[in-house]
């Protein structure tokens, strides 16, 4: 598995996953929102970890540099 997510992209996907944590811890989504919540969340945690989205992979999308600076 390749990585295709570069450090800004990750940041953000983790704020996000913060964002829905804090919702959820206290109590603001409630019912179907807390499943798509933790769903998305999870996805969006685990995709940051691996440096890898299965739909950036899908569609040729990749916000990773090399060390150049350059895109591959």
């Amino acid at each position: 598995m390749l990585k295709n997510m570069g450090t800004v992209d990750r940041g953000i996907r983790l704020f996000i996953v913060i964002v829905f944590a804090v919702l959820v811890i206290t109590g603001v989504v409630k019912g179907i929102g807390l499943i798509i919540c933790s769903v998305i969340g999870a996805y969006l945690l685990f995709t940051s970890i691996f440096s890898f989205c299965f739909f950036y992979s899908l569609v040729g999308i990749h916000t990773l540099r090399t060390k150049s600076g350059v895109d591959d």
